[in-house]
């Protein structure tokens, strides 16, 4: 796995500077790097030692920097995702969860009676798995029921093997999927499941940290990580770039990130890629050719592609002037656990005002 340090520009220029008119400050031990940790932690959240010592895990065995930038990025993160709790509560879970489990059962063409069978079966612990559902309070509780009505239940396997409604957990609830996924260098042992220590302050840490800053990216600034931790890696850069084939084609369409429509052909694709090919002459490229740059939209390489860098030659033409390489996404956030109405943007607003409070400290 690649390694990045994120840095601001400024603090590059310094480190240029010191570099060229004289020696650089002293790095700091881990010692003084987790005291300042702790310092920046609200007192409300307790331990803070113990999250200090967690965060400073992460960012170090994954070799990024530990620069108040980065540490106040996590800190703002864990804040505003749970408000500093491991195993963050989720009001009307258990109402969430029922409607999860029908959805699926309609899905798979089982009849309504046969769920309510199920959860009416008596469970380990004398009470009925409708019960127990009825008064989970956290995701880990959710999961840990599911993954137990699924080795149980009659049809279990069948109505829920390979479905869990919970995806994303602990502190920074990160994405149980991108947990699993980079598992192999995860610096503790683990006594169960990836998915279960997910739901750990120290694993939410430092899959969340993970996710949040350790994949390169050419950002001015964090507030577009921070709507990447929340719509996907790039989809920030990705979004600018949809305001510049929009600019060059005169088609608007939707900053959401999305490049290609998944499952799409070459005959029938989505609308970024429709709209690109309106530009394919200007652009001297056919459809295969922008097909496969698009293909790059998930990786810091499609900013290498000859469709990028044509694309911004003719929007900057169109425009008069530079257009910004990377934009918030314009993205509603969709999932049952959200009962207003919220934006990828808003979130990574509510973060940075959160990260600048943290700098201050």
């Amino acid at each position: 796995m690649s390694r990045r340090l994120f840095l601001p520009a400024t603090l590059v220029a310094l480190l240029l500077g010191a570099c060229a008119s004289g020696p650089q400050l002293p790095q700091r031990t881990p010692e003084e790097v987790k005291a300042d940790i702790a310092r920046r932690i609200p007192a409300r959240a307790g331990d803070r030692q113990g999250w200090a010592n967690d965060i400073y895990v992460a960012l170090s065995a994954r070799d990024l920097a530990t620069t108040p930038d980065n540490i106040c990025a996590v800190l703002a993160v864990i804040e505003q995702e749970s408000g500093w709790q491991a195993d963050p509560a989720v009001p009307g879970l258990g109402r969430i969860a029922r409607e999860e489990l029908r959805r699926r059962a309609a899905t798979l063409h089982v009849p309504g009676f046969v769920v309510d069978t199920a959860l009416k079966l008596e469970s380990p612990d004398g009470r009925s798995y409708g019960e127990r559902i009825d008064t989970v309070r956290t995701e880990r509780e959710l999961s840990e029921l599911f993954e137990e009505m699924t080795a149980r239940v009659p049809m279990g396997q069948r109505l829920l093997g390979g479905f869990n409604p919970v995806h994303t957990g602990g502190p920074m609830q990160v994405s149980i999927d991108f947990a699993e996924a980079h598992a192999r260098e995860y610096p503790y042992p683990l006594p169960g499941s990836v998915r279960q220590e997910v739901f750990t302050r120290r694993g939410g840490v430092y899959f969340g940290t993970a996710h949040l800053l350790d994949y390169p990216a050419s950002y001015e600034s964090l507030i577009y990580r921070y709507a990447d931790f929340n719509a996907g890696w790039y989809a920030s850069r990705n979004a600018a770039f949809q305001v510049a084939v929009a600019r060059a084609s005169g088609i608007e369409l939707a900053l959401d990130g999305d490049l290609l429509l998944p499952g799409a052909d070459l005959e029938h694709p989505g609308a970024t890629e429709r709209a690109v090919h309106a530009l394919s002459t200007r652009l001297d490229m056919d459809a295969r050719e922008i097909r496969r740059a698009l293909q790059k939209g998930d990786s810091p390489d499609f900013e290498k592609t000859a469709l990028y860098r044509r694309v911004y030659e003719l929007a900057e033409q169109a425009a008069g002037k530079p257009l910004p390489r990377a934009v918030l996404p314009g993205i509603k956030l969709q999932s049952p656990k959200i009962t207003r109405n919220l934006t990828t943007a808003w979130f990574a607003n509510r973060v940075d005002e959160r990260w600048q409070r943290c700098m201050k400290r």
